[in-house]
């Protein structure tokens, strides 16, 4: 089967041609770098001199499509030149060969090129010198120097530079996806904290709303509607500033809000009496401990979140609400009725679990929620257990 040879480079044709014609210009004007008189001239006169030149053209068309090849016909032909006249071009075209061989060659290639030409050049120098003790000898390990260790060298030069700069750049490329994959993570990251931050602020009030708007309306009596349009009014308000609290986090030179601190364990007393002004019965058991904001603020929300699915979701009944600070963990637990209910009171999005376990997680803590037995009865419980890195209180069981 035939071997198809890969098409040269466009820029290999010309250094070719060049080569060719320069070297035919020579051997016309009877230029050559031996006299026929010379012992290494086995094949005198002007004829042999060509054969060398042709096929030193024709591997410079492969000295970057195939490098090995050419190379190797290379030296074959410039061993073959030695024993005619010779022709500077010849010579000149396979210092070339020699240098794309290192520069387009295999990593292996570009190493032991100049490993085996700096080898080659001295002995050429030390070998001859000793057997013919003629100074002249020395510039036979000069000439392999020149022809073939000096091209192999610079194009190993050129190649480590060549490779350095591409390494530079494929780490530039690689630095600049990273930072992209990481401004796309901190975007994603941030809507995922601007959503649970919307979830947990808006949807306790709304969730009353529509509770007590439903109550308004399905009942005829003026006392019950002017207690639920207040219930509906509180919530309201209280929505609307968590609203302006969220545009003030979102844009904080906006000027149309100035930024409220985040809720703390300290709000959890107003956060109870909203909940039984919305019709809940519910029993706060927390003792007063100080922990870091992002644990207060998780402790917070799933307060808040768990009240407000016990006013959509819960049957009538006693509402737990827990918190106590043991072993470096604040463990958070909300306990409410559980049983058949015909639907819930409001619409919700399912993402008030979502959002709960999201905030334990980043904190590195956990949550769970579901059905349990107790004493009382069934249940709905909710847990969560925040660790603490640094407490400022002792624990508090």
């Amino acid at each position: 089967m035939a071997v198809r040879l890969p098409r040269p480079r466009r820029f290999d044709v010309y250094v070719a041609l060049g080569g060719l014609l320069g070297g035919l210009l020579l051997w016309a004007l009877g230029l050559a770098t031996r006299p026929r008189t010379e012992v290494y001239v086995l094949l005198p006169g002007r004829w042999p001199v060509l054969l060398p030149l042709l096929v030193m053209a024709g591997c410079e068309l492969l000295r970057r499509t195939a490098p090995r090849t050419a190379l190797l016909t290379g030296t074959a032909a410039i061993v073959l030149d030695v024993f005619t006249q010779g022709n500077l071009v010849t010579i000149l075209m396979y210092t070339d060969l020699m240098y794309a061989a290192v520069l387009y060659g295999s990593p292996a290639s570009a190493h032991r090129i100049p490993r085996i030409t700096g080898l080659l050049s001295v002995a050429g120098t030390v070998v001859p010198f000793a057997v013919w003790r003629e100074p002249e000898a020395l510039l036979i390990g000069v000439v392999t120097g020149v022809v073939a260790f000096g091209p192999a060298a610079t194009g190993l030069i050129v190649r480590t530079h060549r490779d350095a700069a591409e390494a530079a750049r494929l780490r530039a490329e690689q630095t600049a996806l990273l930072a992209e994959m990481d401004r796309a993570q901190a975007v994603t990251a941030e809507r995922a904290r601007m959503a649970r931050e919307l979830h947990d602020m808006v949807a306790n009030h709304l969730s009353a709303i529509a509770v007590h708007s439903t109550a308004a309306l399905s009942l005829d009596g003026p006392g019950t509607s002017r207690e639920a349009l207040g219930v509906i009014r509180e919530n309201s308000v209280e929505g609307l500033a968590e609203m302006r609290r969220l545009i003030g986090i979102l844009r904080d030179d906006s000027g149309d809000a100035e930024p409220v601190a985040a809720p703390t364990l300290d709000g959890l007393g107003a956060l109870v009496e909203g909940a039984r002004a919305n019709g809940l019965a519910v029993t706060l058991d927390a003792a007063e401990v100080a922990v870091p904001a992002p644990v207060a603020l998780a402790a917070y929300r799933i307060v808040q979140e768990s009240l407000t699915n016990v006013l959509k979701h819960a049957v009538p009944g006693r509402v737990t609400v827990r918190l106590g600070l043991h072993e470096g963990v604040l463990a958070v637990r909300v306990t409410s009725p559980y049983g058949d209910r015909a639907g819930p009171t409001a619409p919700g999005s399912g993402a008030g679990l979502v959002g709960m376990r999201e905030r334990a997680a980043l904190l590195d803590g956990s949550f769970e929620a579901g059905p349990e037995d107790s004493p009382g009865g069934r249940v709905w419980t909710v847990r969560a257990t925040l660790p603490v890195s640094d407490p400022v209180e002792g624990d508090t069981a």
